[in-house]
């Protein structure tokens, strides 16, 4: 309080002295006047502000963003642009490590590996996903989902054209299967197309004894079996019951007996056994 009520006379001092007291000429001062008068300038300068930090602004503070580098593009940018992997030291711009992420998925990775080299450190999966288009991630997903079946459990229809996945859950002996996409059957055992007129043990004698060229052993079966051969695909036909006449899958009419083209005449066409559409054998 004491401080205070200094203030509060030094200030009042200052106002009477400003307004009302008219200093009296130097010579007639005496010593301790003088002294007094130094003694309020010096306690008024002390309190008032002076006239040049009233006219001093403030300086607006900038803040300027931190720069980081990215080792693939190899161009500095901002801190907001990059990628910080929390399992290592290493970051890079989201741009290329977008690209990164998908090139991996594309090589069927299930775990992505920094960039950096001699890094052996691993992506944060989650990061990952948070970032990557939403095809890269459905594709990501089914590499995981893969990774979770046992490769004893795979199982690949054999034809090439489709290759459709099977798991054998129980991993018991497969025979026979019907591919559930291009709806053939196959030996889930033999991996080859299904040999009707084989078990599993004879087919494998024969495909063993034939250099397991799969053509010459469907070729045997076609002997044995008499099955006709599309004159148009050059693909096997066999005919389970009804009449002569064969529509292949690849739409092309033909007689299963002599293999000529189809036609609605009596003889239909050159059919060498001039047997009509309605005979059966």
């Amino acid at each position: 309080s004491n401080f205070l009520c200094s203030i509060y006379f030094s200030t009042e001092l200052s106002r009477q002295i400003s307004h009302e007291t008219v200093t009296p000429p130097d010579d007639e001062l005496t010593n301790y006047d003088a002294e007094e008068i130094h003694l309020q300038e010096t306690v008024l300068a002390s309190i008032l502000p002076s006239p040049s930090f009233l006219l001093e602004e403030e300086e607006p503070i900038v803040e300027t963003s931190s720069r980081s580098f990215c080792e693939i593009c190899l161009e500095e940018k901002a801190s907001w642009q990059m990628f910080e992997n929390d399992r290592c030291p290493h970051s890079f711009c989201y741009e290329c490590t977008i690209s990164h992420i998908i090139s991996k998925i594309q090589d069927k990775a299930n775990e992505i590996p920094c960039p950096a080299i001699n890094c052996k450190a691993v992506l944060n999966s989650d990061s990952c996903r948070q970032i990557i288009p939403q095809k890269a991630l459905v594709q990501w997903d089914e590499i995981h989902c893969m990774s979770l079946i046992l490769d004893s459990q795979k199982l690949y229809c054999p034809f090439l054209d489709c290759s459709a996945l099977f798991v054998n859950e129980f991993g018991g002996i497969l025979g026979e299967i019907e591919c559930l996409v291009c709806k053939r059957r196959f030996c889930g055992e033999c991996m080859v197309a299904w040999h009707s007129d084989f078990t599993c043990k004879e087919f494998q004698k024969v495909y063993a004894k034939k250099g397991g060229k799969s053509d010459k052993i469907v070729k045997m079966l076609a002997k044995k079996r008499n099955w006709q051969k599309c004159p148009k695909c050059k693909m096997y036909v066999e005919k389970a019951e009804g009449c002569l006449h064969i529509t292949c899958r690849c739409k092309y009419e033909f007689c299963y007996r002599c293999g000529s083209k189809w036609s609605e005449s009596e003889s239909h066409g050159n059919c060498k056994q001039k047997s009509r559409c309605c005979i059966f054998f």
